[in-house]
């Protein structure tokens, strides 16, 4: 059951001091996140008339570049009670099972149809190697082609945008690193002009712009397809969702003591409470 939307909250993006965009659709056209765009497409557009407005320059250096300046990881940015990741798998995975206590927020198991493989993906919270929610734009991409100017309440809108976010096997998120569509596609052909058309989609949303060779690779893509549409507009956020208190916060635990005595052990990469210091082995689960 798909319980919930996943559109961002104004009020993160009414704090993008210093962000003037250009007047354009009616904010939600995309995203709520579309009301930082320079120029928002309309849903349901070609994606290779989109391709055709965004600017092609080099990539901008990484000087600068850290996670940490797209804000905390997996935000609950739409105040819905729960954090991004777990609003991700609610809507990309079917057959759900929530934790306990947790208002249908947290979720547990399920089953995942992978986009990128094709393959079908048993999801098990804490397992640490199945399920990963990638970001379609890779944020040290989005980065080198526009992001580094932005102020952080914007960059955190672009990091939890589910126009920007699927849930997707996770060795293959793995694999495509920070690539563009010049470097990875996904190995599921019949997936890449949805693929590419979401990138379009994202980029042209938030003013990026592209390099020659993602251009010229977005473009052979959808000479395949090329009425392949961006994608649908996320719905906005209704507001009938109670706040959840359970495993929402975003600070990290202390250690992996405090994630036993919470109940949230093992703690994987991205979920509440996550901290880097407690993966010494560095395979994205923590407190095994």
């Amino acid at each position: 059951m798909k319980h919930r939307s996943l559109g961002l909250a104004a009020l993160v993006l009414l704090g993008t001091v210093g962000c003037q965009p250009a007047a354009g659709p009616a904010p939600g056209a995309v995203s709520e996140a579309g009301q930082v765009s320079v120029s928002t497409p309309a849903a349901g557009q070609a994606a290779v008339d989109v391709l055709a407005t965004l600017p092609v320059k080099g990539r901008a250096p990484t000087t600068g570049y850290d996670r940490d300046e797209f804000g905390a990881t997996w935000a609950d940015v739409d105040r819905n009670g729960c954090d991004t990741r777990n609003d991700v798998l609610a809507r990309d995975l079917v057959d759900e099972v929530f934790r306990a206590g947790t208002q249908n927020c947290v979720v547990e198991t399920g089953t995942l149809a992978d986009p990128y493989t094709g393959a079908t993906i048993a999801f098990e919270k804490g397992d640490g190697s199945s399920v990963d929610i990638d970001h379609v734009v890779a944020l040290s991409n989005g980065w080198q082609t526009g992001a580094f100017a932005w102020d952080e309440a914007r960059r955190t809108a672009f990091a939890n945008d589910p126009l920007n976010l699927l849930a997707v096997d996770y060795a293959a998120n793995r694999q495509k690193g920070d690539g563009d569509a010049a470097t990875w596609l996904p190995s599921a052909r019949g997936y890449r002009c949805a693929y590419v058309a979401r990138q379009v989609a994202v980029k042209a949303t938030y003013g990026l712009w592209v390099t020659q060779a993602e251009h010229d690779a977005i473009a052979r893509v959808l000479d395949t397809c090329p009425a392949e549409p961006i994608p649908a507009p996320a719905p906005a956020v209704d507001g009938s969702a109670e706040p959840s208190t359970a495993e929402t916060s975003t600070e990290p635990f202390p250690n992996c003591e405090a994630v036993r005595a919470a109940g949230a052990a093992p703690l994987h990469r991205g979920d509440p409470g996550w901290s880097d210091r407690m993966d010494g082995d560095g395979d994205g689960t923590a407190c095994e």
